[in-house]
Order: structure tokens, then sequence, then C-alpha cells
């Protein structure tokens, strides 16, 4: 047992006894299973650009893709006894020449996808493992996903067993006509394959609909389980489906493009002989990495990965995930287990399923980095909403799950804003709204950017930054980030006290709805982030400036209910009678402590709500029928009565198991028809959280979970 590998052998079956257990005594309820059909179906989930999706009700519908929806393709097949099937994308050869096996189930976890597929001679269990724990920083930053094969005879024969896939070029650029090169390496435990583009350009291109073109993508094969392995080519499929081998030597013909006819397009080929297979399970697994060296640019300097931080290089990372591969599958799978329950217990198991699909959504829209100084920065890309990086009413959204599950993470969406909006290049009196553009987090572009005033969202980005340094401090029972920052976040408040009850003719956060004056729910914000700076202020023992600004929101919020009352309801803006808005920014009442409005504000909005709800939801305000699958769930968490809770979350429930758009989760949709209207996989939908943050317990529970 001295052996390191007899060890960490010993460890992999304690965890797979481990994994039998909890999946044999998992409830139903518990995971997104058959009974509901999530839009997308995350496989790879890391960063806006290692993001790979299949967007089917079954994994060999189609080929897998990147989240724009551009194919990114894994094929993967398996041979039984000389005859081939397909467990995950499509081949060129056509459904009756390699025949899917039937997908039995599938199951959606935090950090789990896992399908179980069947013929009527074996079962083969497929699972992606994401180890996006966010309690551990490093770990969370690590590009790479476990794939893992368990498969078992089902009609008490042994069979022949080999398992195969194959990663396209298409994984590493922009788009299929660029040039890729490739290359196969060994390091201590695992056998490398690797592609990327040609050009490298590194930090070169932003943009939105944009995918990487730079770093290499890696196919990591541990040593010890005997497999083929190839740099190779699309011909080496067909000979794996012909003969159930590859080729013994490397295709090295390059550079290609991913979508080159003759010679065939460039492809990372794997093959896992499993011999004889029986009753009993037999596992395989492999490591899929992407090394994208620099990840962002913030103000023209170019910073790394944040697991970094922890290894001094690529291989040194991946030798420390293989090494630690049975202890993450013991950690995550009671990760899931005990969020699932919590989320259950909080919202109902309709809420357990919204909150765990967009897990690794809200993740994987965002990119950790380290800055030169050690500071981590979590910056976000406004997927198909602009591309913008760090946009600070992105942030707002996406924040409860961070706030619930890792506090830090918060901060470290609000650093690199902090830091910019110090410099002498911000010159307003308010809130930047964004960084630049993903991956540049150069300067703000949106709007006006740096020059001008003009299409700025001052009150909007001012509240957001004032209430989420406060909900930090609220986690963390402590105001010394705010401390580091007081002059700026004065200079806010400063501003919304002049500005902040009554609006001008401005943006929000729902932008696409067009400028509005006098927003009553942008109101709220204004006043909620007034309370909250004097609640700061007196962490920060300032007396007199809490008093004045506790002060100051109280009297805001009454002169609002006077200006907003519209009868049964409060208005959309304050000099519109019979019109009605979702007052979602109202949640930090209670969440924070604040209790600046009177309660029956939230009772008299919720009754009205209730009775304007569509088949899939409740609009955002009068003026569509559109609505903000996130809002909905802020506005859904003002009641106290957990029924009315159950039926707002409803229509979102049935709006994912419905809707034609087959994309990772959309916040923008139609309450009618369940279309998208705008926006996927965007990290809002990590704001599905704040149901958590309303029950105190639950929210320092998961917060004190945090390591150093």
């Amino acid at each position: 047992m001295n052996d390191p590998r007899s060890a960490g052998k010993v460890l992999l079956c304690f965890a797979l006894f481990l994994i039998a257990a909890f999946t044999s005594a998992q409830a139903p309820s518990q995971s997104l299973q058959l009974a509901f059909r999530p839009p997308a179906v995350p496989l790879v989930a890391h960063d806006p650009y290692f993001s790979v999706w299949s967007m089917y009700d079954h994994l060999t519908d189609g080929p897998t893709r990147h989240w724009t929806g551009v194919p990114q393709q894994l094929c993967g097949l398996v041979r039984i006894d000389g005859k081939n099937y397909r467990f995950l994308g499509v081949t060129d050869r056509g459904e009756e020449a390699v025949p899917a096996l039937q997908q039995k189930s599938l199951v959606v976890t935090p950090t789990h996808t896992i399908a179980v597929m069947t013929n009527s001679e074996i079962q083969l269990r497929v699972e992606f493992m994401n180890p996006l724990l966010p309690e551990d920083m490093e770990l969370m930053s690590r590009p790479v996903t476990y794939l893992r094969w368990d498969v078992k005879s089902l009609d008490g024969r042994q069979h022949n067993v080999t398992l195969y896939l194959d990663a396209s070029g298409n994984l590493a650029v922009n788009d299929p006509g660029e040039q890729v090169t490739w290359s196969r390496d060994a390091i201590k435990g695992l056998n490398l394959l690797r592609i990327g583009s040609q050009a490298q350009p590194v930090l070169q291109r932003f943009g939105d609909n944009v995918r990487i073109d730079w770093g290499w993508f890696y196919i990591a094969v541990p040593q010890d389980e005997q497999a083929q392995i190839a740099a190779g080519n699309l011909s080496y499929r067909n000979d794996f489906l012909e003969t159930g081998q590859l080729p013994a030597s490397d295709d090295l013909e390059f550079p290609r493009t991913p979508q080159s006819h003759y010679p065939p397009p460039p492809t990372l080929d794997v093959a896992l002989p499993l011999g004889n297979v029986g009753p009993a399970s037999v596992s395989r697994h492999i490591l899929l990495a992407y090394n994208d060296i620099y990840s962002v640019e913030y103000m023209n300097r170019k910073l790394r990965p944040y697991w970094r931080k922890q290894f001094p290089t690529f291989a040194a990372m991946l030798q420390a995930a293989e090494r630690q591969y049975p202890e993450l599958e013991i950690r995550t799978r009671k990760f899931d287990s005990d969020l699932q329950a919590d989320l259950t217990r909080a919202g109902g198991p309709e809420y357990a399923d919204i909150a765990t699909l967009a897990f690794q959504q809200a993740i994987a829209a965002q990119k950790l980095v380290e800055d030169a100084d050690g500071t981590p920065y979590f910056m976000p890309k406004e997927d198909f909403s602009n591309g913008s990086i760090s946009t600070v009413d992105v942030i707002y959204p996406s924040s409860p799950m961070f706030l619930l599950l890792n506090p830090k993470l918060v901060q470290a969406q609000l650093e690199p804003v902090l830091r910019y909006a110090e410099m002498p290049r911000w010159k307003f009196p308010f809130a930047p709204h964004d960084l630049g553009v993903y991956p540049l987090a150069n300067g703000q572009q949106y709007g006006g950017g740096e020059i001008s005033e003009v299409n700025q969202m001052p009150v909007e980005e001012s509240g957001n930054m004032l209430i989420l340094v406060a909900a930090v401090e609220h986690a963390e029972g402590n105001a010394d980030f705010a401390k580091r920052y007081w002059p700026l976040l004065t200079q806010w408040a400063e501003y919304l006290k002049a500005k902040g009850l009554d609006p001008a003719n401005q943006l929000c956060t729902d932008d696409f709805a067009g400028h509005l004056a006098h927003n009553a729910n942008l109101s709220i914000k204004a006043i909620e982030a007034l309370g909250a700076y004097a609640q700061l202020a007196a962490e920060l023992h300032q007396t007199p400036v809490a008093h004045q600004y506790r002060t100051l929101a109280e009297s805001m919020a009454q002169q609002w209910v006077k200006m907003a009352d519209d009868g049964d309801h409060y208005r959309l803006a304050f000099d519109k009678p019979g019109t009605w808005s979702q007052k979602y920014n109202l949640v930090w009442d209670n969440i924070l402590g604040l209790h600046l409005f009177p309660g029956d504000v939230s009772s008299r909005e919720i009754a009205f709500y209730l009775k304007h709800m569509n088949q899939y939801g409740l609009p955002l305000d009068n003026r569509a029928t559109y609505t903000k699958l996130d809002w909905e769930l802020w506005t859904a968490t003002l009641t106290d009565q957990p029924q009315d809770f159950r039926t707002m979350v409803h229509g979102v429930f049935e709006f994912l198991n419905h809707t034609p758009d087959r994309v990772p989760m959309t916040d923008w949709y139609d309450t009618i028809t369940a279309k998208k209207v705008g926006f996927q996989a965007r990290s809002v939908v990590g704001g599905v959280y704040i149901k958590m943050l309303a029950d105190p317990s639950l929210w320092k529970k998961w917060a004190s979970q945090t390591n150093p």
C-alpha cells in the first residue's frame, strides 16, 4: 500500500461506493430528471469560452455546442461485441449506420450531469462532473471537467466493450475557418492530447457572439487506463467504427482548419478498451481541460486565471486534478445533496429544479482571475446582451447565489469596478455601468462610456453598488470592505440623495424597455441603497451619518408610498396612473433588515401580481407580456406565504419545461408563448437563489462554510 497509485485506486473505489449509495438514495425531487426538461444541459461549464452544452432532449439528438449555439463537437461512441452505438453527439454516417443507445434518464445536479443509456445488452452511465464549489475559489477556477463512464451487462452475459470519444478543433477557435495545430505529450500519470489555433492571438478578439481563439484544449487520459490515443482526424473515427481500433500514428499534416474536407478535419481521439464486461460495473474516466494562458485584460494588464495562485504550471494543475478526483467526487456529491435539500425546503421542488439548473450557468458566464497584487476578480460577461465585462447591473442580479455560497466572490465581482471608479479617468459622480467588452476590461464602453452621461444608468448602478457592499457586510459580519472604499460610497450616496427619489428620464437595468422617467421601482432601489449606506455607516461607528441617512431613507419611503399609490397596487411610474410593475428591488428591505417600507406594500403588490399571472409567469410590467426570470424570483420572495411563492415560481418552471428555444437558460422571455425574447446563458440566473437569503439561518449556514 505504499504505492500512491494503489492508494489512489482505494480512494476511487471508496468514492464510487459512496456515489452509488448516494445515487440509489437520491429522491427524484432533488434532481432534474425527465419530469423536468431543461432547455439545454450543461456538460462542460467553466467560463464564457469553455462552455459546452447539449441543446436537445437526448445527448445523441445533435452536436454538442458552445453556449452561443455554435457547434463544438464532442462525439461519443461505444462498441459492443463489434457493433457501434452513440452515447454523445452525432456522426456523419447517419442514425441507421450508428444508432443511439436509448437514454433512460437524465439527471442534472449543481455539479453533475448524468445520463443513463441502455440497449438489450448493456447499461452505460455517462457522467460529466464540473467541481464548481464556490467555497473553494482555487478549485472553482480550475478549467477541468471529469468525464466518467460506468458500464455493466444487463443480460447476464459477458460483452466485449470499447469506449470512444473524439473532440473537434472547433473547441479552440472562434470559427471553423481558422487554422489549428495539435500534438500529444505526457506528464507523470497522464497522457495528453491538445489542439489550438496556429495564430494564438491572445486576448486580441473581443465581443459578444465570439469564442476563444487562443490557448489549448486538452484531453488528459490516466496512464493506467490502457487507452489508445491519437492526435488525428475525422477518418480516425471511421477507423474505430470499422475495426474498434485507432491508427498507431498521429496525423502530422498541420496546420488545418476544422472545416477542412481533404485532408479530413483534425480531431483528438481516445479509445478505452474495457475487455469483457459482465454484471459488475467497469469504470473509466478522462479529463477535459483548457489552458487559456491569459484570461482577461484589466486596465491594459493581462491577468492569469485564479488557479495559477495555487499551481505554477498547467501540468501541475492537471496532475492535482487527477490525484484529487476521488476526493472531489465525494465533495461534489455532498455539496449537491445538501444544497438541493435546502433549496427544496426553502421553496419547494420546482424552485429547487430551477435553482439547480441555474447553478453551473451562473458560474460559467464569469471568469475568476488574479490581479497583479493577488486580489481575485470575478468578472462576468454579458452573454448575448452586449458582451460587456463586469456590468454592474449584471453583477447585481447574479449576486444572491454568491452571497449565499461565498460572499468573497461578490467582493471579487465588485473590487475591479470600485478600483476603476477611483481612477481619475472615471469623472462622474455616480457608479460606472461596465469595464469594457469581454475579455478586455480597459474602461467603460456602454452608453456614453467615459465621455458623456448619454445612456448612462446613474441611479441604477449607484444603488446596485451600495446595496451589494452592504450585502457583503451583512454576510461577513463586518464592514472592512466598505471602509476601504468609503469616500467613493459616500459620493454615490450623495448622488442618490439628490437624484434617487424621483429619477429623471434614464435607463435602468431593464434598458431593453427603454428610458423611463419617474420609475417607481428604480426609486425603491435608491431608497434601499440609502438605507444600506446608513447601515454601513453605523457599522463603521459613524453615528451622525448613519442617523442622517436612515432618517432620509425613511422619509423617502413615506413619500414613495404616496407618490406611487394606485389603489390596490403601486404604479410603474409616479406620473402614470393605471400602470404597474414588479417591485423586485423591495426584496432587500427584509433581507438586509432595513424595514423602510410598510409591510402592506409587499402584501398589496403580491395580491395584485397573483391576478395578473400568465401561463408562463408574471410580466415585468403592464407594457408587454415579456418578463425577466431573475426578477420574477425576487418578486416572489416578497411574499411570506409559501403557497403564493410556489404559485409564482410554477410559471417559471413551466416556461423552462416548454420553451421551444433550446438554449442555456434565457432570463428574458414571453409569458404567453414561452419563447425567448433575448439573452441566454447569462450569469443573472444566480439571482434565483435570493429566496435562500430570505432565511437568515440558511444564509448563515452556507456563507459560513467558505474556505479562507
